[in-house]
Parts: structure tokens; sequence; C-alpha cells
């Protein structure tokens, strides 16, 4: 299995990190002759802003956007969860589109109002999960599944093949959520 991260700007080399350790080959996805031949996709987090216009710039866009329509599985880390969103409550861009939720940017503030909260997120009773400029899902379709919410805002969700979260599971010493993504290979 080969698991291609985009990594144009955001916290690539943290996700990087825990699916080596879990074992899994990857590929960083830098120009758009990187996304051949991989068997899922990561969109990190960072700045959605930055990393929308440079998937566009560097020619990536339709390449993406067609993997991800054609089924494979995708993890989305708050700026990635940003990207996969059909709408930004908050600004009137969108990127790729594919997953039919709002979003709403820097929900939690600046920088400073980052924090942690445990909580189930799908399946797994107690994850931490660390939050860092981040988005909340403000809607959702009716076919898209709520994985996790922190004081009644949804957090992560998952919808066909997408699996989109505010939050940043590459963080820590906890590598479920991304053992949970492999298994959809």
């Amino acid at each position: 299995m080969r698991i291609g991260i985009l990594a144009v700007q955001g916290a690539f080399a943290e996700h990087e990190d825990v699916l080596k350790k879990l074992g899994a080959e990857t590929i960083l996805l830098r120009q758009k002759d990187d996304i051949k031949n991989i068997d899922a996709l990561v969109l990190p987090g960072g700045e959605s802003t930055v990393q929308g216009k440079l998937i566009r710039e560097l020619d990536m866009y339709n390449p993406l956007k067609e993997l991800i329509n054609s089924g494979i599985p995708v993890l989305a880390t708050c700026a990635g969860l940003i990207l996969l969103s059909e709408r930004i409550a908050n600004d009137p861009n969108t990127y790729l589109g594919t997953l039919p939720v709002t979003v709403k940017r820097n929900a939690y503030g600046r920088q400073l109002g980052s924090f942690n909260a445990i909580g189930k997120v799908g399946e797994l009773p107690e994850f931490k999960m660390s939050f860092i400029r981040a988005p909340i899902i403000e809607d959702v379709s009716d076919d898209v599944k709520i994985l996790a919410k922190v004081d009644e805002q949804i957090v992560g969700v998952k919808y066909k093949n997408q699996i989109g979260l505010s939050f940043h599971p590459e963080i820590g010493i906890d590598t479920r959520i991304h053992e949970l993504f492999l298994k959809q290979l």
C-alpha cells in the first residue's frame, strides 16, 4: 500500500512519520507527476488558502479531485478538511469540494486559542484531539456520518471514502486514527 501525502505546505512530515511507523509506504506529493500509483491520500493541516493556491498552480487540482472522486481513501485533517469541503461559511472560496459539509475556518480563534480535548472519535472511546486554529463543521448532508463532537460542535466526519477531521491526529503518540485509515485499503 502506497500512501500519497500532499506536501506543498503544512504538517505532512508528521503524517509521514506516523504512517511509516505503521509500516506504510509513503510518497510526498509535491508536484503533479508525484500523483501516480497511490492507494490512499492524506491532506494535512496547515494553511488551506496556501495549499489550495499551490495545488492549482502546480496543476495538482484535477488529478487530486479525480482520485478522490474515484473512491481512493482520504484522510484530511484541519486545513485538509477545508480543502475537501463543499462550502466554507466564512470564505467565498472552495477548493476540491468533494465532501458535502460546510466548515467554518479558524472557528476556535487564533494560534493562542489552540487546545486539546479528549473524546470519542467514531468507534474509538477516548482519543486526544489537538486543535490548532481549527475549523468546525457547521453543517453536513444527510449521508455524512458524524464521527466526533467537542462541546456540541462537529469536529470529525466520514463520507464514503473521505474522513475529515478538524483536529490533528498526527500529533502525539496515539496512532489509532491512522490505523483505522489504513484498514480502508
